[in-house]
């Protein structure tokens, strides 16, 4: 669509020493060309505004955005438009890898957190962060307080993959700490067992939050295009195994989709959004999702 995708692409991103710089570009680079864009259906630039329902008081009409974009926008005060917001990340040693070219999958994530964090308090959300491995690492509140992204961004840029991955476990800590409903957005690969998985997903959608479920893989563990030889150690258990991988890439291909198409099924009957993405592709496609589940709660 607009050249915002060459400022918003993890390698250009990875070239910025803080992460409070990254997470600057990406939401101004975003933003900028949600601007330009013509098929956009919701606001970036008003957070304090909502589409017309028919029903609505006409007094708070936004006549000057009618007059700019034949939209029709209602005024909103500050209350009714006040969403509290956490990030979780999962930091398990997992989340390390990175093949050739790429940024860790951490990295990624930790990049994504930090926009989410940003576009949050321009939308003027309460915007809160987690980290998990086996169990819950960081846990920062969600507030409104726009210095709040410091820390959190503090945080977050400290944060060091470690431990074996227990996602079901910290997640049901979590959700007892959460005071509000509210949007959660977790953030890991997801390599974990899926029916503990959706016990905890569901544990979130029982306390009444809004729930997305962004995984973030590596393009190498989707398309398994390793070349002749390989040597697979697993991070978290150092356990190897040396192989050729076009032996094994048609098993693992048909139980990677099986476990994608599973944990896919089990968000969507969960009430829950589930998007899929790699660590090459451009950061404005999770905040495209976070913007469109925000204009439904």
């Amino acid at each position: 669509m607009i050249g915002s995708h060459t400022y918003l692409t993890p390698s250009a991103v990875a070239q910025l020493s803080s992460i409070e710089m990254k997470a600057r570009l990406i939401v101004e680079g975003f933003m900028s060309g949600m601007h330009k864009s013509p098929y956009h259906g919701f606001s970036v630039e008003f957070a304090e505004h909502r589409q017309y329902h028919p029903g609505d008081d006409l007094r708070y009409l936004d006549w000057k955005i009618l007059g700019k974009t034949n939209r029709h926008y209602i005024k909103q005060f500050e209350e009714e438009t006040n969403l509290r917001c956490t990030v979780i990340i999962d930091t398990s040693a997992s989340m390390k890898y990175a093949s050739k070219g790429n940024v860790s999958k951490f990295d990624y994530a930790a990049c994504l957190g930090a926009a989410f964090t940003y576009l949050m308090m321009k939308q003027q959300d309460a915007a809160g962060l987690a980290l998990y491995n086996d169990s819950i690492v960081s846990y920062l509140p969600a507030k409104k307080k726009t210095s709040y992204v410091g820390e959190i961004l503090r945080v977050l840029g400290n944060a060091v993959p470690s431990n074996i991955t227990g996602t079901a476990k910290a997640l049901h800590q979590l959700v007892e700490r959460l005071p509000k409903r509210g949007m959660v957005i977790i953030i890991s690969d997801f390599f974990d067992e899926i029916s503990s998985i959706v016990q905890a997903l569901k544990h979130f959608r029982h306390d009444g939050h809004e729930v997305i479920a962004i995984q973030v893989l590596d393009p190498r563990e989707k398309d398994f295009s390793f070349g002749h030889d390989a040597n697979f150690r697993d991070i978290e258990t150092g356990e190897e195994l040396i192989t050729q991988p076009y032996h094994i890439k048609k098993a693992y291909a048909e139980g990677f989709m099986k476990f994608m198409a599973q944990l896919k099924h089990e968000c969507r009957v969960r009430g829950v959004e589930y998007l899929q993405i790699d660590t090459h592709q451009p950061y404005e496609l999770a905040l495209r999702e976070y913007l469109y589940k925000r204009s439904k709660a």
